[in-house]
């Protein structure tokens, strides 16, 4: 399920992230990559904010749309 959807203040693991190599490159280096942990905080219309390692990222409702989690 996309991390837009999931539900607050659960840790899960990110599966997927379906996004090209230079958009999944910059994720990776602010904590978000395959088989590491997210949580999601706030969700809208326009986008999430989620907590990755100990930092909180604002990301956009397109985005957030491809990181898969379970």
């Amino acid at each position: 399920m996309p991390v837009s959807l999931a539900p607050r203040n659960v840790a899960l693991k990110i599966v997927r992230v379906a996004a090209d190599e230079k958009v999944r490159r910059h994720l990776m280096e602010m904590g978000v990559a395959e088989g590491g942990a997210i949580t999601l905080i706030s969700s809208s219309a326009n986008g999430v904010i989620v907590v990755v390692k100990e930092g909180r990222l604002c990301l956009d409702g397109s985005l957030a749309r491809n990181i898969f989690v379970a």
